[in-house]
């Protein structure tokens, strides 16, 4: 008997520091690794919820930018972290979806090795055409009668081989009988540079960087590849209406993930406060009005849960059709 009270207190000698640093937590700066360059869509949302759980909890909000293969490369250095609540992973639907499909192997699994924390929004691309090049060009049909009459000539950007643009544009093509020819790129810079350069004749990006591109005057927007149009982008069709494609969608999502294992005190903790953020209206405005991005119906960690499995499944599908592959 007295052996198994020396056990347990010294069990409780052992644990009670790490349950005294969960209670505490934060106590100094959180990273949130993101896997695309400075300027994405990705980078901007970080920083902005940054900025707000700097304030909320007095601590400073790392933007970690580490590019490289799809994501893959911030999918894998959150993945071997240390699960003790500083350091998370901005994911979206392409690291955590999509390559899983694309990439014929990982150094991690997409859904064990990851903790979700709250869905942060559902993300649309616009299709845009560079505005010196097509001057008249002012809609998604008048692009493919172009496409229809030079077949195998026309050429659109992406941010990389199996990104959201890549397979937008696959399903365009492919829903449109258009032979189109895909042109990846290192990234939202280098791709929107072509398409500003008349490089390539169109493409599809994602929203932040697209509304930005447009309110600057350079290129024109066709469409937007979620089921209703956005008030970004003010008198935009979507592409099912715009383009005659019924029933074409093709969006992707962004969340925040920490590693497997990391203690669910602070996962709650952590969740409760982004959704927190996320809900107030002056963020949903921020969202809506600036980067074209609907806020998550339900962001909890479970929903986001489910909403991951399931586009696991629908990106597979995606990606077979679009013939990508990365070894």
């Amino acid at each position: 008997m007295l052996r198994l009270v020396l056990a347990a207190a010294v069990a409780l000698a052992v644990n009670a520091p790490a349950v005294a640093q969960e209670a505490a937590w934060p106590t100094r700066a959180i990273t949130i690794v993101g896997g695309f360059p400075g300027g994405a869509g990705t980078d901007i949302y970080t920083r902005k919820l940054g900025q707000e759980l700097t304030a909320a909890w007095n601590v400073p909000i790392v933007s970690d930018n580490r590019t490289g293969a799809g994501g893959n490369v911030a999918s894998d250095i959150v993945a071997r972290a240390a699960p003790d609540g500083y350091t998370f992973l901005f994911a979206t639907a392409g690291t955590h979806a999509i390559n899983a499909a694309l990439y014929k192997s990982l150094p991690f699994d997409v859904q064990r090795d990851f903790t979700h924390i709250a869905l942060l929004g559902d993300v649309p691309n616009v299709l845009l055409v560079n505005t010196d090049k097509y001057p008249d060009v002012k809609s998604c049909q008048d692009l493919m009668a172009i496409a229809r009459k030079n077949p195998g000539k026309l050429n659109y950007a992406s941010t990389g081989n199996g990104a959201s643009g890549h397979l937008a544009g696959a399903l365009f093509g492919n829903m449109g009988k258009l032979e189109i020819v895909h042109v990846p790129y290192r990234g939202q810079g280098p791709a929107m540079t072509a398409l500003l350069a008349g490089e390539v004749d169109f493409m599809f990006n994602q929203s932040a960087p697209s509304i930005a591109a447009v309110k600057g005057g350079k290129v024109r927007a066709l469409g937007v590849t979620v089921s209703k149009p956005i008030p970004a982008l003010p008198g935009v069709p979507t592409i099912a209406d715009g383009c005659g494609l019924a029933g074409y969608e093709s969006s992707t999502w962004y969340g925040l993930m920490g590693p497997a294992k990391l203690p669910e005190a602070i996962q709650k903790k952590m969740s409760a406060e982004v959704v927190r953020i996320i809900q107030t209206p002056e963020f949903k405005s921020w969202l809506t009005d600036t980067q074209g991005i609907a806020p998550a119906a339900d962001p909890s960690p479970e929903a986001f849960k489910k909403v991951h499995e399931a586009d696991v499944k629908r990106w597979a599908e995606v990606v077979k059709l679009s013939g990508a592959t990365v070894d």
